[in-house]
């Protein structure tokens, strides 16, 4: 397994919070945690930025893709808007998670709660040459739904 170094630093009123790390030997990702004062709520249908308090510097070739958590989603409806989400190796800011309810009740946010995940994967970079024409393959054009349920 490759490892890597990704540098982080806790916004000052965040130190409180954890810094993310892997669960269990065979984690993919490591828990984002909310950096809110107190509590934040999220009605049904609502769209609300939700800072994790934190800022890292990934490696060039890398990025950190940010994902939902599975339980928030099944249990609450919870998940992100933009999933996954990048963060490139050269954007510095503050993360933040665009979230939304999607389920049927409120969903309150405490300081703390794991409310994402993030998973580190490097990159490939490609070159795009514009051509004529493109082979042709025994899809062609099919799109969505093209080959049924």
């Amino acid at each position: 397994m490759k490892k890597i170094t990704v540098k982080i630093i806790r916004k000052g009123n965040a130190r409180d919070l954890p810094i993310p790390f892997y669960a269990t030997v065979g984690s993919s990702g490591v828990d984002l945690y909310a950096d809110v004062e107190g509590e934040v709520t999220i009605s049904s249908g609502e769209v609300k930025l939700i800072s994790c308090g934190i800022y890292i510097e990934m490696p060039e070739g890398y990025e950190a893709q940010i994902r939902p958590r599975s339980g928030l989603a099944l249990k609450h409806g919870i998940s992100l808007v933009n999933t996954p989400g990048t963060i490139d190796s050269d954007y510095r800011g503050l993360i933040n998670l665009i979230m939304i309810n999607m389920g049927k009740e409120d969903f309150v946010i405490k300081r703390g709660h794991r409310v994402a995940q993030m998973v580190i994967k490097e990159v490939t970079r490609a070159d795009f040459v514009e051509v004529d024409t493109i082979c042709e393959t025994e899809r062609a054009c099919g799109g969505f739904g093209h080959t049924g349920i």
